[in-house]
């Protein structure tokens, strides 16, 4: 059975009206193949009732009316030398389809209205998932969960191998297959994507057709959503804006009709960076209406920070108590983060700098606990990049996980270690950013060791200057974490007043950033109908 919308009904409708006054007219001219209209007429008309019969009995009355407009085509093709009767049927013929365009907009059930997303990484769908949990709540809606292919990019910028990552989102989620869903035909009314680099990319590329530049002439609502959070900067502070401003004008922001960001500072460093980027291209019009940009670049948070404050985020791991737990009373816990750019990035030195970070760890055991999140390609990145260190690093990993104090956190995402611990350590990038929203104490490790890390000291007011400026501390000095875990009173209280403009913990807990962006996105589609 076909499944129309209403519109499409409302449409086919009108072409039969049409077809009706176009039939007269050959009749009276003798015009040849006015049977052939006839029969698609009469066709168009069972599909239509075959459909509408499937729909509620209010509707019942519609189907009749399509019968008695068969009847008359019918009357109508073994009359056709009877110009007379012919248009006496069309009359007739008139008035049912009238009546029955009518009818349809007033008692057919309105279309539910489609939302799509647009994943490409199960891993991202962090950045999506509450979003489309608010449009599953809602009845008026059809969700559909579309994880798209990606490509890896040859080294002369072509397509190489294709990924699909379908099988790998959460078993909850139904997925709808990218092959079986068309785009150009369904005409969603709001399309989220999280990708926005379209063919920008050096590494990967999405599928061409699921480009932005292309889902744009679809949907008159394309929503972008970075599927990573961002570092918060002040906006006088250009030198870290620098450093974000390629995310600013990737294809995902020009094309797209919303731009969600994590924070109002943060927008306002969007805006201003991107009708700069579009003078020093040229562009006009939209592109550098700051109107137009405030209204298109909007400040509803991350759904990812939803993931942080989820129930099962605040869940503790059976296995991990035993060692945060201790003689009655709860340890501090450590997020201790390493990735592939800092075993790169320390070369050789990598296991030396571990052995460093181990034994400083090793003189506050009594007080903290340490959840270590290696990167899950560590092995195979060593192994491919790094072999001469590789029997070091797992003799290394071997010792380190026996302690009482470490506790080696292999599940599938992060966000137990982010809501359970009390600072971070170790890596910078998204996750560092991320958990910049709990306002608890970051550092981020050196990522050249041993050339980065001076042996002179630093102070603690040193410390707390570079965190009013960047909001964390950048590890640069020998005693520098010392510090960081021997003051942590001190430094995480001040981490809290650096970060005073964030939302209260408590009205983050009680945010739901997902259902935020997706009733706002309904709100403003309302403005395109």
């Amino acid at each position: 059975m076909i499944k129309y919308k209403k519109k499409e009904i409302l449409k086919t409708i009108d072409t039969l009206i049409k077809a009706n006054d176009a039939g007269i007219e050959a009749i009276r001219r003798n015009t040849s193949g006015v049977i052939d209209v006839l029969i698609q007429s009469q066709e168009a008309a069972i599909i239509l009732g075959s459909f509408i019969e499937t729909l509620d009995e209010k509707c019942d009355y519609l189907v009749k009316i399509l019968e008695d407009y068969c009847e008359n085509l019918y009357q109508m093709s073994i009359a056709l030398s009877d110009e007379k009767l012919c248009k006496k049927l069309s009359k007739r013929i008139e008035e049912q389809l009238t009546y029955l365009y009518n009818g349809v907009q007033l008692d057919m059930p309105e279309d539910k209205k489609e939302v799509i997303f647009l994943p490409y990484k199960a891993s991202m769908w962090d950045s999506l998932e509450s979003i489309w949990k608010a449009a599953e709540e809602d009845e008026s809606v059809n969700a559909y969960v579309i994880p798209i292919p990606y490509f890896e990019k040859n080294s002369d910028g072509s397509m190489g191998y294709m990924h699909y990552e379908g099988e790998e989102f959460p078993s909850n989620i139904p997925i709808t297959s990218w092959q079986e869903y068309s785009i150009q035909e369904n005409e969603p009314d709001i399309i989220y994507i999280h990708n926005p680099y379209d063919n920008c990319n050096y590494v990967t590329s999405v599928h061409p057709m699921f480009y932005s530049s292309e889902l744009i002439k679809y949907t008159k609502q394309l929503v972008y959503v970075p599927y990573f959070v961002l570092h918060e900067i002040k906006s006088d502070n250009q030198l870290e804006i620098n450093k974000i401003k390629h995310f600013i004008s990737t294809p995902g922001v020009i094309y797209s009709n919303k731009v969600i960001v994590q924070s109002d500072e943060m927008r306002n460093i969007y805006i201003n960076e991107y009708i700069s980027w579009a003078k020093e291209q040229k562009l006009l019009d939209k592109h550098l209406d700051r109107n137009y940009q405030e209204s298109k670049i909007i400040a509803l948070g991350s759904p990812k920070y939803d993931k942080i404050f989820s129930k099962e985020a605040y869940e503790i791991p059976e296995q991990w108590k035993k060692k945060i737990f201790v003689e009655g009373r709860k340890k501090k816990v450590i997020f201790f983060n390493t990735n592939v750019s800092l075993i790169l990035n320390n070369g050789d030195m990598f296991i030396e700098n571990m052995n460093r970070i181990k034994e400083i760890f090793n003189r506050y055991s009594k007080e903290y606990t340490v959840i270590w999140r290696e990167h899950p390609l560590t092995y195979e990145t060593i192994k491919a990049m790094r072999p001469n260190i590789l029997i070091n690093y797992v003799k290394f990993k071997e010792k380190f996980i026996k302690n009482d104090w470490v506790i080696l956190d292999q599940s599938s995402e992060c966000y137990q270690a982010v809501r359970i611990s009390d600072c971070y350590y170790g890596a910078g990038g998204s996750l560092s950013a991320l958990y910049l929203m709990t306002k608890k104490p970051i550092m981020i490790t050196d990522y050249h060791y041993p050339s980065g890390i001076s042996d002179d000291e630093v102070s603690l007011e040193k410390i707390f200057e570079t965190m009013n400026i960047k909001y964390y501390y950048n590890e640069k000095f020998s005693n520098s974490l010392d510090l960081f875990l021997r003051y942590f009173k001190q430094v995480d209280n001040y981490q809290k007043e650096c970060l005073n403009f964030l939302p209260n913990l408590e009205e983050i807990r009680n945010q739901n950033y997902g259902k935020k962006i997706y009733e706002y996105c309904c709100e403003e589609r309302k403005e395109y109908i």
